[in-house]
């Protein structure tokens, strides 16, 4: 049996599960948990614990097709001044609910279009939310880039307001996938867009693309991970493109006829990550790559590697703390989501309320799953061992489903009395391995495929 009989057999092109951003995944949230029990959980914070915030910005000027993210087209900035207003307003209410002297450690904008702020409501965001929640010394401050929408007056803004990282969305370079996905976006845009980066001073770039668009081939992506390559990023997010048109309809104006079949995905993967590993790049998790000196890459080598909304990350910072339309914040006492839908969070922060609209909160055996899926999904091994020095004779209640991976995937595992490892041929596997220790199953949920 072939290497790809092996996979099929295993269900890699027929399974669709979690990408495992969170554990409990989303569908599982509720409304019983809202604006109350986030209140009294971020009031509970310790202000020694630095945290991390995530600020949505759901505004884009064009609504790429193959998105799946909460966004709204606009074509004027008066929504969104609205919007930061509200932002605004949800900060004052935290400063009355969070814990004097409580720190920021990291700050990620993303959207929608976060580069859709012109210098001004930069500023303007970027000093309400300091004035609550003031960085720390060694603070890192990340955002989402358009090229196509952001100029050197923009990344000079960000840059005043000590941006460390810009994450550029590229998708895919070719002229015939960018027209089928909705999405036109020269090179030579990007490259001054990267060059203008650099100039500014920001130190550390992401690249993010997308394998399995429509039209996509080996020839079309070669080219373009050739061009990526000639940005010389720091970090490659490498996605798999989740086709979910029940989710987000604008996916309706693709062609699924052009859309890569399952194994044409798989082998546009690993081109791709045979390119990035021969130029030098470390394989970071399922898909994303770093050059051997960045933090995340010094993360993954000494296992401080994690995962969250944002998907692979080198944040220590054990609480998330979400802002904006559908930002979801991961506390102590578990996760909420705020009202999905902007009218419905600006009506609940204009009523002078927190927006959390839904939530979770976390059992014993919640954090021990969580964090054993976090294992997985980050270092491709769960360590029932470790497991026990933070969770005590709960994690051995692992074994059963350890005992199921080590029947259902054989010789794609190693199994010890205290471990079970993904080999380096099983882990195009890993989603669907890491699923096997999931204990809510919701109904109705529908996920992006595995491979």
């Amino acid at each position: 049996m072939t290497q790809i009989d092996r996979l099929r057999t295993l269900g890699l092109f027929d399974a669709r599960v979690p990408r495992y951003t969170s554990y409990p995944t989303a569908p599982v949230f509720t409304p019983e948990i809202g604006a109350a029990a986030q209140a009294r959980a971020l009031a509970a914070l310790d202000p020694a614990e630095p945290v991390s915030v995530y600020i949505h910005i759901p505004f884009c000027e064009r609504l790429c097709w193959f998105c799946a993210c909460r966004t709204q087209g606009t074509s004027t900035l008066t929504p969104v001044e609205a919007y930061i207003g509200t932002l605004e307003q949800e900060l004052a209410l935290l400063a009355k609910t969070l814990p004097a002297d409580l720190r920021m450690g990291r700050m990620h904008w993303g959207g929608g279009t976060p580069t859709i702020l012109p210098p001004a409501l930069i500023h303007r965001l970027a000093s309400a939310v300091t004035a609550v929640i003031p960085p720390t010394a060694d603070w890192e401050f990340s955002v989402e880039i358009d090229p196509t929408m952001v100029d050197r007056d923009k990344i000079a803004a960000l840059a005043e307001e000590g941006m460390t990282r810009a994450s550029i969305g590229i998708q895919d370079f070719d002229p015939v996938v960018q027209e089928a996905i909705g999405r036109i976006q020269p090179f030579e845009v990007t490259r001054a867009c990267v060059d203008d980066l650099r100039a500014a001073g920001i130190r550390s770039l992401n690249a993010d693309l997308v394998y399995g668009l429509p039209h996509q081939d080996d020839a079309r992506l070669d080219d373009t991970i050739t061009k990526v390559l000639d940005l010389a990023p720091d970090r490659i997010a490498l996605f798999g493109y989740a086709h979910v048109p029940w989710m987000s309809k604008r996916q309706k104006l693709i062609d699924e006829t052009a859309l890569p079949r399952e194994l044409d995905r798989y082998y546009l993967a690993e081109l791709a990550a045979a390119r990035f590993r021969q130029a030098g790049f470390d394989s970071i998790g399922i898909d994303h790559f770093a050059r051997p000196t960045d933090a995340l890459a010094e993360a993954a080598r000494s296992g401080h590697l994690r995962r969250n909304f944002q998907g692979y990350v080198d944040d220590h910072c054990a609480t998330l703390i979400g802002l904006g339309a559908s930002s979801i914040s991961r506390l102590p006492t578990g996760y909420v989501q705020n009202a999905a839908a902007t009218p419905a969070y600006v009506q609940r922060i204009e009523a002078g309320q927190l927006a959390a609209a839904r939530g979770h909160v976390m059992s014993a055996e919640d954090l021990l799953r969580a964090r054993a899926i976090e294992m997985i999904m980050c270092d491709f091994r769960l360590d029932l061992a470790a497991l026990r020095g933070t969770h005590g004779a709960l994690a051995d209640s692992l074994r059963p489903e350890i005992a199921l991976v080590s029947a259902r995937f054989g010789e794609m595992v190693a199994v010890t009395p205290d471990s079970v490892e993904i080999r380096p041929e099983g882990r195009a596997l890993t989603r669907i391995i890491a699923s096997q220790f999931d204990a809510h199953a919701p109904e109705g949920a529908r996920f992006s495929q595995a491979s």
